[in-house]
């Protein structure tokens, strides 16, 4: 009786200590393992970056952040609550990192409570439910001093961004005073579409780049004739400027001798500033190609004003037009720069994924230059040049396809130039004339100490377009809560950034703009478009000449018939046969025109058919093939020591 007792107890020990183990387990690792996870995410959504932990461990005094989320209120909305569970999670983590000097605080604001009414006054907004109630998800932060930063309210739309957008607030707050860019340029950017005239009666909006910068850097802007470039200025951004004097040219040019920093986007043919003005027209002043020309010269730089890049394998789909046979057509002057495009051993264009461009321009270096080359992004090798007057008379996408002939050639958009700069003036400072107190001219020069050969090597990144600017071609906006929200579709303003930061010494915020969610372009699909479409139109141009031919021998051999008369009346019935033959020659022909169009179909609809089969078909059947597999062999394992026991 004891031992059938004890055997009976073994079991039940057994559970109990198991169940002892569990928990032990599980409180052991919830103390010791609280920070530690494994981030399976392709993406490492879910890890911190080098940029950020970079960023914490240099914090030197406290800086609080203060998520407000409404839980109870946000229990009927999962996606919400989930959201908050990330972000909850990411600031705890970079607490972690911090060594103290990230306080936390997560505040639940209760309807009409001290902590509701906190939330609005450090600028966050709440989202009304259909009830009629508030939720608030944002995050304010502070520093020792008055600094305040907010996250009005985390939008799905940003989440891709989520990192970035808070270590950015953490950064803001812990400098003292804001980077300085200087900006020269003749385009809208603070008033964006519209121009001035717009901004006059209150209707602008500006473009979502210079929001960025304006939130990064304490912006400069410099009046487009000016003898000196402020000392205060870290970095400078000539972005499309109109001619320069040459005092202007100087002032730029002894800034560079000094150890300036310059961002620079010149464009041979800038289509924002010939869209940006009232009603999609020309803005008030524009000019429509820019040129640093005798500065470029001395930067070991040239720029071909009369030609811009055709590229078919990152061209850019745009509706066909009206008597289009096609919806959509590459236009091959409208880029798409994807990761093989960059540079990947530059930091700025590391983790670039997509740029949208605009009539690009191409870069070559200049002979005998003392600085070096270095190409950042660059056409694909199924590019040609293309004479900038034809594309400026409006070729439709297929016209310029027809004509397109690529070169094998990679063209350079975007290039770095370093090292040791000799002046653009080496005769010194130009002579400038002014008005003295008479009225009289009078000769002067420039100020400041003439510097022929700069101080130290130079560091400069010129980009041969301006369209990467402009809002359509990268961003798409939409009012949430009285804000605009962006939600980018390229990666121009990250590009920016990234240059700008990078030319001011800090890489920090670099590699978190990189962990935007990329587009995932269908790389067969593209291809099977590209070669129907290339067939197309070599089919269409032989096809057209013989509908054309056809057409115009049967209204001739027509025309020899009274209008409403039988043509066999009047012609032979050689000729009556022969219309007969022109006839049926234009069915054929424009079926032709058909089949090929309908055979692009055919090929991704049977790629798309192929890729279903795999998801819903194939995968389920070879998992139930492995489960049947192993069912057969722990049978026959079974058996086997069944025979075993028996023998």
């Amino acid at each position: 009786m004891d031992t059938l007792i004890s055997r009976r107890a073994i079991p039940i020990a057994t559970l109990v200590l198991l169940a002892i183990f569990f928990v032990a387990v599980n409180l052991f690792s919830n103390i010791s393992f609280r920070a530690s996870r494994i981030d399976l995410t392709q993406n490492s959504l879910f890890t911190l970056s080098d940029g950020t932990r970079n960023m914490l461990v240099k914090l030197e005094e406290p800086v609080t952040l203060r998520f407000f989320f409404s839980e109870a209120l946000a229990t009927n909305y999962p996606r919400i609550r989930t959201y908050a569970g990330r972000v909850r999670d990411l600031l705890e983590e970079m607490r972690t990192y911090s060594d103290g000097n990230l306080v936390l605080e997560v505040i639940d604001p209760e309807p009409f409570s001290e902590e509701e009414d906190r939330a609005m006054s450090l600028g966050l907004k709440g989202a009304p439910t259909t009830e009629g109630e508030i939720i608030y998800f944002g995050l304010a932060g502070t520093n020792l001093v008055d600094g305040l930063e907010a996250i009005a309210f985390f939008t799905d739309e940003r989440e891709e961004y989520l990192e970035y957008d808070i270590a950015r607030l953490i950064q803001n707050l812990t400098r003292p005073e804001k980077p300085v860019l200087g900006i020269v340029t003749n385009l809208p950017l603070d008033t964006g579409a519209g121009g001035l005239m717009a901004a006059m009666r209150g209707e602008s909006q500006s473009f979502m780049i210079y929001n960025e910068l304006l939130d990064r850097f304490s912006l400069e802007f410099l009046e487009q004739d000016f003898a000196r470039i402020p000392n205060v200025v870290d970095v400078l951004l000539i972005a499309h400027p109109k001619p320069l004097n040459d005092k202007t040219l100087y002032a730029i040019d002894q800034f560079m001798m000094r150890g300036g920093r310059a961002l620079v986007f010149l464009d041979p043919h800038s289509e924002v500033s010939l869209t940006s003005g009232p009603n999609g027209q020309p803005v008030q002043g524009y000019t429509e190609a820019s040129s640093l020309e005798r500065l470029m010269t001395s930067w070991g730089v040239e720029l071909d004003p009369t030609q811009v890049i055709g590229d078919r394998d990152n061209a850019q789909r745009v509706r066909a037009g009206a008597n289009a046979r096609r919806q959509y057509s590459d236009y091959i002057v409208w880029l798409a720069l994807g990761a093989d495009d960059m540079n990947r051993d530059d930091v700025v264009t590391a983790d670039i994924d997509r740029l949208n461009l605009g009539t690009v321009g191409h870069l070559v270096p200049r002979e005998n230059a003392t600085t070096s080359f270095t190409p950042v992004m660059s056409s694909s090798a199924d590019a040609m040049l293309l004479d900038l007057e034809f594309v400026k008379t409006g070729p439709t996408p297929d016209a310029l396809l027809r004509q397109f002939e690529p070169t094998g050639d990679r063209y350079v958009i975007a290039a770095r130039v370093a090292g040791p700069l000799v002046s653009a003036f080496g005769e010194g400072a130009p002579a400038v004339e002014e008005d003295g107190p008479n009225g009289l001219a009078q000769s002067t020069e420039g100020p400041g100490e003439h510097l022929s050969a700069s101080a130290e090597n130079v560091n400069i990144i010129i980009v041969a377009d301006s369209e990467i600017f402009d809002d359509r071609f990268w961003v798409q906006t939409q009012s949430y809560l009285g804000e605009r929200i962006a939600q980018p579709i390229a990666d121009n303003a990250t590009f920016v950034l990234n240059a700008i930061d990078n030319l001011m010494g800090s890489d920090d915020l670099i590699s978190l703009r990189a962990r935007e969610k990329s587009d995932r372009p269908f790389l067969v699909v593209d291809a099977l478009r590209r070669a129907a479409e290339t067939d197309y139109l070599e089919q269409e141009e032989a096809l057209q000449a013989k509908i054309s031919e056809t057409e115009s021998r049967l209204a001739e051999l027509q025309t020899r018939a009274p209008t409403g008369a039988e043509a066999s009346e009047f012609l032979s019935d050689q000729e009556v046969e022969e219309i007969h033959q022109f006839r049926a020659e234009l069915r054929q022909s424009r079926t032709a025109l058909r089949d090929v169009q309908r055979n692009l179909r055919r090929g991704i609809e049977a790629l798309g058919s192929r890729v279903r089969f795999v998801n819903v078909a194939l995968v389920p059947l070879m998992i139930g093939g492995l489960a049947l597999v192993l069912a057969l062999l722990r049978a026959r394992r079974r058996k086997a020591r069944i025979g075993l026991g028996g023998q």
